[in-house]
């Protein structure tokens, strides 16, 4: 398996390392290990928020380690799973892990997308780990990618099942992704990202949406204008922004300062 085809460009330097720690909140782990992977995981779905505003924002989605690091840490905004979990595979690599990244199709109901649908990550230690930090609503831990029972997380229970040479991710019953095994490039997502961004069909061009896990374990989101607050036992607290409260909530939520307020796409089918 091909370890060193994880990142696009060079690679992060021990500054950048030191600037993407501090911008999810956690020390240089002593040694790469699953407890230092559940930890990173944790922290960066804690500190950078799961989002699609570049789209409405006409702003370009560049998969390149280095600009993904520009956008994220020195910019201080989120992505999508892309994005997230690109930069995320460069900076589990400078930490010393074996990283390859995976290829999944999401599950509408119990039809799985399209190829390339989605992007996580295998992690090798002694044995394999599924890492993810750019699903939304997932797993707060890394899962054994080899355990066929059921995986208890603070998000609920998790099952990874064969199908086929595939594995079917399942959370709570429910099916969330199917994954190839097979390692590839950042560069091999580039078409399905740009069709994620542009495409009338693709469901990120339906409003914008910015959404990251909360202290408590619940989440806090917005969605368009809609600000929603889900408890961990799933409780939803709803609250209409007006316009003018809206670049105020991003950057007190999310810590995203905009200059500008993303706009919902008109003209498309589903358009918020």
């Amino acid at each position: 398996m091909d370890h060193s085809a994880t990142a696009s460009g060079r690679p992060l330097d021990a500054r950048q390392v030191d600037a993407y720690l501090d911008r999810i909140g956690l020390a240089r782990p002593e040694r790469a290990d699953a407890a230092a992977l559940a930890a990173l995981q944790r922290a960066h779905l804690g500190a950078v928020p799961f989002e699609n505003l570049s789209i409405h924002l006409d702003e370009p989605v560049v998969l390149d380690v280095q600009a993904l690091f520009e956008k994220i840490v020195t910019g201080r905004r989120g992505g999508f799973c892309y994005e997230l979990n690109g930069l995320f595979a460069a900076l589990l690599e400078a930490l010393g892990y074996r990283v390859s990244l995976l290829a999944g199709r999401v599950f509408d109901g119990e039809r799985p997308g399209p190829p390339f649908d989605h992007m996580a990550l295998r992690v090798d230690l002694d044995e394999p780990w599924l890492a993810d930090v750019g699903f939304g609503r997932f797993s707060m831990l890394p899962l054994r990618l080899d355990r066929r029972g059921p995986q208890d997380d603070p998000a609920g229970a998790f099952t990874i099942t064969p199908y086929g040479d595939l594995l079917d991710v399942v959370q709570d019953g429910s099916p969330q992704y199917r994954l190839d095994l097979r390692p590839y490039t950042l560069a091999d997502f580039v078409p399905t990202c740009w069709w994620q961004a542009t495409s009338p069909d693709s469901p990120f061009r339906r409003g914008p949406m910015c959404s990251r896990l909360a202290p408590d374990g619940g989440r806090t989101t917005l969605s368009g204008s809609r600000l929603i607050r889900t408890a961990p036992d799933g409780g939803r607290d709803v609250r209409e922004l007006a316009d003018a409260e809206l670049l105020a909530a991003y950057a007190a939520e999310f810590g995203v300062e905009l200059k500008r307020l993303p706009h919902a796409i008109v003209g498309e089918a589903g358009a918020a």
